[in-house]
């Protein structure tokens, strides 16, 4: 069983979702697109939507 996410994660991560459509399923990507859309200071809590991201897209393919 997973860890839970915080709610500031999944809210930037839904709004990201929604509004860039070069959103993938590479976390690297991923990262980078945070980077430049939000302005969030920590390191950490951008990994962290990335890694949102990332699984959100790669559930998303599979179904």
């Amino acid at each position: 069983m997973g860890a839970v996410k915080p709610t500031y994660v999944k809210r930037l991560g839904k709004q990201l979702l929604r509004d860039v459509p070069d959103v993938s399923d590479d976390f690297d990507m991923n990262k980078k697109i945070v980077k430049e859309y939000t302005n969030v200071k920590g390191k950490g809590v951008q990994n962290r939507i990335a890694g949102y991201i990332t699984h959100k897209k790669r559930r998303e393919s599979k179904q």
